[in-house]
């Protein structure tokens, strides 16, 4: 395997039974001898699944690959090919930076030799087929102009006979052996003016070390060289032309080694922003899938407890497992969140209003051990945001300051108007509301700092974080075309800055409207009921719910296998179905049942907060994981909805 391995190698699917007992040094040796730009993603498919502690192969296999996803048998093929498709784009992006990269090597090299020789014509030689390419000023040193037909025999004729040879020999010594080209030489132009040039060159190999090409610069050291016949009398001259020339060098320079720090902090961006992507993306599927997990889940936990009713102890048990079910569905929105994925209610927001309502809350949270100390602005304009996310963002970014200030001090919590004036990476250019929140705790490190928003970077004791609220709050951020700022100096605290656009818009005006009565027994009546998943855990959970509610439900396991059921029997109540499905998902096979039947009630559920654009059916969203009640909520609504 690790004799196949090269830079084109899209990704590498391997069982880990093969690795389990092998040599790994080649293979660590490979990984580890990669080009920059490389990542080569490996999927393991294991026999067991989980961290370190269920599977302490994945630990060891995980420092020696990398770049590593682990797929546990069996699998369904769906998750095969996600895990597949999620490796093949991240390879895709290293290919595309690589691209990047020599072409900017490529560029910095001719800058480097052009700078280094005065900013003078330039050429490119092409080994093999004598093909030349060469700049106007280039065409001009050989008394040709820009559009003349200039090649590499015309040059070659253009040297002075008594020059040609020993130009054509420093040429091949270059291919031979490697090393730069530099040779001066007299030149004859067509009108048999004669003159003087400088050549300057480098050879360029490909990857098997096989010479291809020369690039170089040339000079018209004409005037130099008549200096030189007249150096004896015009020595004041002579110096002040070095000096002249030395400055411009210097200027070169000077602006060659800025163009080299523009180019390493574009490469480095690139990187991050590839790396947080390729995160962004992996999380937000596992985060799907675990919330597929948490509904049946939690859909069973909830009929079992009806079953248990009477039994304490099962009915503690029960309780216990809902609530850890409960958390996970927590932490999901938090993934979700960090892979700005979630439902996001974007309204105009009174800032002040909102600080304000939580001061209780956070005053509690941060104990009696430490002063809390506001600064806000008079006069804020509304931001545009949504309320109850940056209330989460808020209280995340408090805990957080008590934790890093054990031993007591002041938080600070500040709300100011701020403006950027130019558009950077991080930040649009406009006016923005700035929610602060500093501490006067024990601080970061640079490096610490750089990695705060990470995905699961904490600091803290194993167990007391999950190394994702930072992370959610920059994926808050970003949806709502903010920022994230963190600032911090060790041993000196931190200040975290949520910046949010000012809103243009006024705030909703809240109208007291009656209330759309029920159709008659709209909850109680037993309804027929097609119900559509393609993931039977789920099926079986959601037609278990809904059978204990009372109603007679059809399952089907796909949209085609719905809608031949809908063709035949016409009869049904409702439609529930699932929205992300093989095939046909949830929102085309709505579609479609609308045409079979016009005014069929349809309830939509998924594992995403929001259904994606072109989805322009008026559907009732069901959020997974969902309880017995929040299904019976949703039922009796869609059917209200559609009765009116």
């Amino acid at each position: 395997m690790v004799g196949s391995l090269n830079d084109d190698v899209a990704f590498v699917v391997v069982m880990e039974e093969t690795l389990r007992s092998a040599d790994l040094r080649s293979l660590s040796g490979w990984v580890s001898a990669q080009a920059a730009w490389s990542d080569l993603p490996f999927i393991v498919l294991t026999h067991r699944g989980g961290g370190p502690e269920r599977n302490p192969a994945a630990l060891r296999l995980s420092e020696i690959l990398g770049n590593v996803s682990f797929v546990e048998r069996p699998f369904h093929a769906t998750t095969f090919i996600s895990a597949s498709r999620t490796a093949y784009r991240n390879r895709l992006r290293q290919f595309d930076a690589r691209l990047q990269i020599e072409a900017l090597a490529d560029g910095e090299r001719w800058l480097q030799t052009a700078l280094n020789a005065g900013r003078l014509g330039s050429w490119e030689l092409e080994l093999a087929s004598k093909t030349l390419i060469c700049s106007a000023r280039c065409k001009a040193i050989f008394g040709y102009e820009h559009d003349d037909r200039f090649d590499y025999d015309l040059l070659i004729a253009g040297v002075h006979p008594d020059d040609r040879a020993r130009m054509q020999a420093a040429i091949q010594d270059t291919i031979d052996s490697g090393r730069e080209c530099a040779i001066e030489h007299r030149i004859v132009w067509k009108d048999g003016s004669l003159h003087w040039a400088a050549i300057n060159a480098k050879l360029y190999r490909d990857r098997q070390g096989v010479a291809v090409k020369m690039v170089g610069v040339c000079a018209d050291i004409t005037e130099r060289m008549e200096v030189l016949e007249k150096q004896r009398l015009i020595n004041e001259t002579l110096e002040l032309r070095v000096a002249e020339r030395t400055a411009e060098l210097l200027k070169a320079h000077e602006t060659m080694m800025a163009e080299m720090e523009h180019r390493q902090r574009a490469e480095e961006q690139l990187r991050q922003a590839l790396k947080m992507e390729a995160i962004g993306q992996l999380t937000g599927g596992v985060a799907h899938d675990f919330n597929n997990l948490l509904m049946a889940v939690m859909g069973n936990l909830e009929l079992l407890a009806k079953h248990a009713a009477g039994d304490d102890r099962a009915m503690r048990l029960i309780d216990g497992a809902l609530k850890g079910a409960k958390r996970g569905a927590s932490l999901t929105q938090r993934l979700l969140a960090f892979a700005r994925r979630q439902d996001l209610q974007v309204k105009p927001v009174d800032m002040p209003r909102l600080v304000e309502g939580m001061e209780d809350l956070l005053r509690r949270s941060v104990g009696s051990g430490l002063v809390l100390d506001w600064s806000l602005e008079a006069d804020m304009p509304l931001a545009l945001g949504d309320a109850n996310q940056i209330e989460l963002a808020l209280l995340n970014l408090v805990v957080n300051a008590r934790d890093a200030t054990p031993d007591g001090g002041t938080i600070s919590i500040g709300l100011r108007r701020d403006s950027n004036a130019r558009t950077t990476p991080e930040l649009a250019a406009g006016d923005y509301v700035v929610l602060s929140v500093s501490d006067t705790g024990v601080g970061m490190d640079p490096e610490t700092l750089r990695k705060a928003i990470d995905p699961f970077f904490s600091t803290k004791e194993l167990g007391k974080g999950t190394g994702l609220g930072l992370s959610m709050i920059h994926g808050l951020a970003l949806q709502l075309k903010g920022a994230l700022v963190l600032r911090s100096v060790k041993g000196d605290g931190t200040t975290a800055e949520l910046w949010i656009p000012i809103s243009d818009k006024m705030p909703e005006q809240s109208h007291v409207v009656a209330a759309a009565p029920l159709p008659d027994n709209s909850s109680d009546k037993r309804l027929k009921i097609l119900m559509v998943d393609d993931d039977a855990l789920i099926a079986m959970s959601s037609v278990d719910m809904l059978e204990d509610l009372g109603h007679d439900v059809i399952e089907a396991n796909s949209g085609m296998q719905a809608l031949d059921i809908l063709s035949q029997d016409p009869t049904f109540d409702l439609l529930v179905t699932d929205f992300s499905m093989p095939g046909m998902n949830g929102a085309e096979l709505s579609r479609k049942a609308r045409e079979l039947l016009p005014g069929l009630p349809i309830l939509i559920a998924t594992g995403y907060a929001d259904l994606p654009e072109g989805t322009d059916l008026e559907i009732t969203r069901l959020g997974k994981p969902y309880t017995q009640d929040q299904l019976a909520s949703e039922i009796a609504k869609v059917l209200s909805s559609n009765t009116v």
